[in-house]
């Protein structure tokens, strides 16, 4: 807890929550970014999600599974949410939430049209920080629908900047910080910066309300929120039958707004409303001047303090709320003092986080992503069960047999990280699993609850899958569950010296049953090479690999059975750490290295019946298409697919071997005794450096030729990482024709032009990063074996020879060269100048899944 003699506060925090002694994780981030549009909210015959409730609805219609805001926090269990509204007087709705086209409107897909920033966060939320960027004139709702609408799939998307809505600086920045004085006891600041030259009015609605759980089951007991005051101070009583009694402290007296969390279905569908006070009350009553809107008993289940000011040119605005359990006399006496030693806590931590002599730039970038990763963090509520019947919906007998009939086990209620809260908000599994490695550098705990929630018995299906994601949980997502408990197990014992070994083994059980699903389920004929199906690289490929082919037959996949090879090693490597204090382990090592050996063998020469899914000619791996009546066909396409072999590497150290005779017996009799085996993995018998044992698909020659298409820059190896599809496919595009059909893969460096999933699959070009830092690790695991005696060329045809050590470097630099600022430019915002040059744009950063594939 200590770093140079001082006190981490944080870390102090974070073992009270590990402890039970403090509940810091009570409150948090875990307001969605946007609940409309989803799949738990869809309740139509054959699952239109993004039509059935829409962001025009959103104002006035309750939720069943959860809420949205805009920089918002709940409770653990969001019982009771808070967020803030804004007005600039002329919009036409209360800004309460993030506007975006769904994936039907925009031209490639689901998008959020506004700018806002997570800036700051520390793991108990002791601390945090957005940024919402508020036009001061009328929000463009329809001009963005409308453009976007009229764009093709060839075209770029049209962007909130591009509208002009942020000419002449006419907008103001408004920041909203939280500082915990202890875990049910949270100060809010919320600042409005007007960055124009001439002064504007702004109406700040801080909102409190309950989420609604009283219209959906017979008789509950309804929470109340009601009004109080004290001289120079009002507050919002909160009662909950599952909470203590809350209060919202509001400085200043602002005007209190009451209304119900209740749906207006006059409004929504022509029919009487049982009370007048409804979901949009505040909203008519601001924006529309329906003082009957608003209850005057000042009482409901959602309320807003309403302040308003003319923040003047170039000026700011503060104002203070203080929500707590139990009452305070002086709730903002130590505002301003608490704030900033939470403030200087969250230096002290992240200080501590990350020691080493980095740029002040650098430093800001990783600050921010951290931020990120933590204010997505999402309470998520699904229960497939009733969502299928329908609770007091009773919804189409249709939907019963449509999507996830097959999950009704599924039943969530946890907070857990999102890919991200408006365009993806919904946990996905492989996703997931990245996320907690970055987690794990600054909350080991809650990256490791993130692995073992998805394994218990109300997610994992029965038969051993892992639920993909929302809107197909019976979907197949890339088996990277156990690499990721591995990294994280490995990353908190070399941060703390502790081996949590209790939380390995509890993964490692439920993911045997996960690695017996995928050998019963994806292998179709036994031959050890799989086919997986969309396994994230949706549109990478020349057609729709989860759907049936057209040709007929099935797709051997090189990126499927790769996937297989890894998760078998990273389980062989699990199952030998348990073996050190559980010798019953040693024997399930065996059987993944048994597995291994299969696989790579299959990939390599289909169990001796060619040249599996190696292109000897080509020096590169592609899928290959089987019909029925047995003949195959090679797919061509320069992707992924084809440097997916690379992640299948691991090495075993000496002393390990001799720390598991029988382990190595085993090892040592397959090698002996299968020679059609070894011939066909890397490196079995050839001692390595300092003796160590290399197991890899990818032998040493092929990996050398697969590393000159890979730094080729002509091919693979972009300015700002490794491209999905080389470049190679701009000029020589994949055709297949299949009965006078052609299907077509050419290098799209940003988004896709096809129609495949939607029209919203990215990965036909993009740097993908999640992949690109698997390749990185990738290619230090082979130096780890090589040593600096294997040299490669990077760039190839530059002449400069380099150790793969150093090319996972090269690659490592050119990655964070998107982010960081070189030569006064960060390539991640591209051509927006604004977002390069302006003071109050270029240092708030932005990080996404993939990013072009040319120009970052």
């Amino acid at each position: 807890m200590k770093s140079n003699g001082k006190v981490i506060a944080e870390k102090k925090r974070l073992r009270e929550a590990k402890e039970g002694r403090v509940a810091w994780r009570h409150w948090g981030p875990y307001l969605s970014d946007r609940q409309w549009g989803t799949v738990r909210e869809d309740y139509s015959a054959y699952g239109s999600a993004w039509e059935y409730f829409s962001f025009d609805q959103a104002r006035s219609r309750a939720y069943r599974w959860g809420e949205d805001g805009i920089a918002g926090i709940s409770d653990i269990n969001q019982h009771l949410c808070f967020a803030l509204a804004l007005w600039n007087g002329e919009d036409e709705i209360l800004k309460e939430r993030l506007f975006g086209v769904t994936g039907n409107q925009g031209n490639h897909g689901e998008d959020v049209k506004e700018y806002y920033y997570y800036l700051d966060n520390l793991p108990s939320h002791a601390y945090m920080k957005a940024l919402y960027k508020y036009p001061h004139h009328q929000f463009p709702y329809r001009r963005l629908l409308e453009e976007n609408g009229r764009r093709s799939k060839q075209d770029s998307e049209f962007e909130l900047m591009a509208t002009g809505i942020f000419d002449n600086d006419e907008y103001f920045d408004v920041f909203i910080e939280y500082a915990k004085a202890d875990a049910d006891d949270i100060l809010i600041k919320i600042t409005a910066f007007n960055r124009a030259q001439s002064p504007h009015v702004l109406h700040l609605l801080p909102t409190l309300w309950f989420r609604n759980d009283w219209s959906w089951r017979p008789a509950p007991q309804r929470p109340r929120l009601s009004a109080g005051a004290r001289e120079h101070v009002c507050f919002v009583v909160a009662e909950h039958p599952k909470l203590d009694r809350y209060r919202l402290y509001a400085d200043g007296a602002p005007e209190l707004l009451f209304t119900e969390n209740d749906s207006n279905n006059e409004r929504l569908y022509g029919v009487q409303n049982e009370t007048p006070y409804v979901k949009d009350g505040i909203n008519d009553f601001v924006v529309g001047g329906n003082a009957a809107a608003i209850h005057p008993g000042r009482e409901g289940t959602k309320a807003a303090a309403h302040y308003i000011a003319e923040v003047p040119a170039g000026g700011a605005w503060t104002i203070r709320l203080r929500l707590c359990a139990g009452e305070i006399s002086t709730p903002f006496a130590n505002f301003d003092a608490l704030f900033e030693q939470r403030r200087k806590e969250a230096d002290d931590f992240y200080g501590q986080v990350n020691p080493y002599p980095i740029s002040d730039d650098l430093r800001n970038v990783q600050r921010q992503a951290f931020a990120g990763m933590l204010w997505s963090k999402q309470y998520y509520n699904y229960v497939v069960g009733d969502w299928l019947d329908g609770d007091a919906l009773a919804p189409p007998p249709e939907r019963r047999s449509g999507r996830n009939r097959d999950w009704r086990h599924l039943n969530s209620a946890d907070v857990i990280s999102m890919p991200d809260k408006w365009e993806y908000p919904w946990f996905a599994a492989w996703d997931l699993a990245f996320h907690v490695i970055p987690l794990a550098l600054i909350d080991p705990e809650f990256a490791k609850h993130q692995l073992v929630l998805l394994t218990r018995e109300w997610y994992m299906h029965p038969n051993g899958q892992l639920p993909a994601y929302e809107w197909a949980f019976g979907d197949v997502n890339p088996p990277v569950h156990a690499w990721s408990a591995l990294r994280i197990y490995q990353i908190e014992k070399k941060m703390t010296g502790r081996a949590d070994r209790q939380f390995l083994e509890r993964v490692f059980q439920k993911l045997l049953l996960n690695f017996t699903w995928w050998v019963n389920r994806k292998d179709a004929e036994g031959n050890n090479v799989f086919q997986g199906g969309f396994l994230g690289l949706d549109n990478i490929g020349v057609f729709d690999r989860s759907a049936r082919l057209p040709t007929g037959g099935h797709l051997n996949q090189s990126d499927g059975t790769s996937w297989m090879a890894m998760y078998s090693l990273n389980m062989l490597a699990i199952a030998l750490e348990l073996a050190k204090e559980n010798v019953v382990y040693e024997d399930i090592a065996s059987k993944f290295f048994e597995h291994f050996l299969f696989i790579a063998d299959a990939m390599n020469n289909l169990g001796g019946r060619g040249q599996g899914l190696w292109d000897e000619e080509d020096g590169f791996y592609y899928d290959v298409l089987k019909l029925d009546d047995g003949t195959q066909t090679s797919i061509k396409i320069r992707s992924l697919v084809g440097l997916l072999p690379l992640l299948a590497v691991a090495s075993i150290e000496p002393e390990d071997l001799e720390q598991f005779p029988g382990f190595k017996h085993r090892l040592e009799w397959f090698i002996e005794n299968r020679p059609d085996l070894r011939k066909n993995v890397a490196c079995m018998r050839t001692p390595g450096v300092g003796e160590r044992r290399l197991l890899a698909i990818v032998g040493k020659e092929r990996l050398v030729r697969i590393m000159e298409k890979m730094l080729d820059e002509e091919r693979f190896f972009g300015t700002y990482g490794i491209r999905a599809v080389s470049r190679f496919h701009r000029s020589h595009p994949y055709v297949l024709n299949v009965e006078g059909h052609e299907y077509r893969v050419e290098y799209e460096p940003a988004e896709s032009k096809s129609g495949l999933f939607g029209g919203n699959s990215n990965w036909r070009g993009p740097v993908w990063f999640p992949i690109n830092y698997l390749l990185v690790e990738s290619i230090q695991k082979f130096h780890h074996y090589y040593g600096d005696e294997l040299k490669v060329e990077c760039p190839a045809g530059s002449g400069n020879m380099v150790t793969l050590w150093e090319v996972a470097g090269e690659l490592s630099h050119r990655l964070l060269d998107i982010f960081r600022d070189v030569d006064g430019r960060r390539a991640v915002f591209g051509g927006e100048q604004r977002l390069q040059t302006d003071p109050h744009f270029r240092n708030y950063v932005l990080f996404y899944e993939y990013f072009h594939g040319d120009n970052g």
